[in-house]
């Protein structure tokens, strides 16, 4: 993982500055009647309860750090069972001052807990389904396990915050995000891209989260 040494306030500052008027303004006419999203940066600036660090400290740039004085769960670190997906979606959507990161997870929308329980040592992966054929065994032959260098091989995604990419990043510019890394971030390359997906997604769910008794992190009109 390389690391970037970006000051914090420079990435609020040039996130904010891209929610107020970036190249990609997000100017989204909501349906009459419907709340209106003025400004995401109040979900940016917030603090994630647990962590000490903001939203934007935590997606720019799209690594996933792990602070070894802090308890190891999401977003510090991110082990196999922790629900990354409900809890990144709470603190780029609703109010930390009103609701914690773990409001989704405690929502009936997903399984509890993995299908198979995880083992307790390495690698820690649940069993597969069925029944694969051992090591060693005469079945193993019939597998064929690709060998190729891995200079074959293309990325098709970061394995950074997840939720940013696919949520975040216009499909159109989906390609180019996963290509570029860390050091693209910091250069706030993408801060326009990320500040107007985030208000396109507020304006459509903001009534939605508020009908389910939720507070939007956005400030609204």
């Amino acid at each position: 993982m390389r690391r970037v040494i970006a000051g914090a306030l420079s990435l609020s500052a040039g996130l904010a500055l891209a929610s107020c008027g970036g190249d990609e303004p997000a100017t989204v006419a909501p349906p009459p009647g419907t709340a209106q999203v003025v400004s995401v940066t109040p979900c940016l600036n917030q603090i994630v309860p647990g962590t000490g660090k903001t939203v934007v400290d935590l997606v720019v740039p799209d690594t996933i750090t792990v602070n070894l004085n802090q308890a190891s769960v999401f977003p510090n670190g991110r082990r196999l069972q922790d629900p990354v997906i409900d809890i990144t979606l709470a603190f780029i959507f609703l109010d930390m001052n009103r609701h914690g990161p773990s409001t989704f997870v405690n929502m009936p929308l997903n399984p509890p807990v993995n299908d198979r329980p995880f083992r307790t040592q390495f690698p820690f992966l649940a069993l597969p389904q069925g029944t694969p054929p051992l090591s060693g065994s005469d079945t193993a032959t019939q597998f064929d396990f690709v060998n190729a260098p891995a200079s074959e091989y293309v990325r098709v995604d970061r394995t950074g915050m997840p939720a940013i990419s696919p949520a975040l990043i216009a499909p159109s510019r989906r390609n180019e995000y996963n290509d570029a890394g860390p050091g693209e971030d910091a250069a706030f390359v993408f801060a326009s891209e990320l500040t107007t997906q985030l208000q396109l997604l507020h304006e459509v769910l903001v009534d939605d989260f508020r009908a389910a008794g939720l507070t939007p992190c956005a400030a609204l009109r």
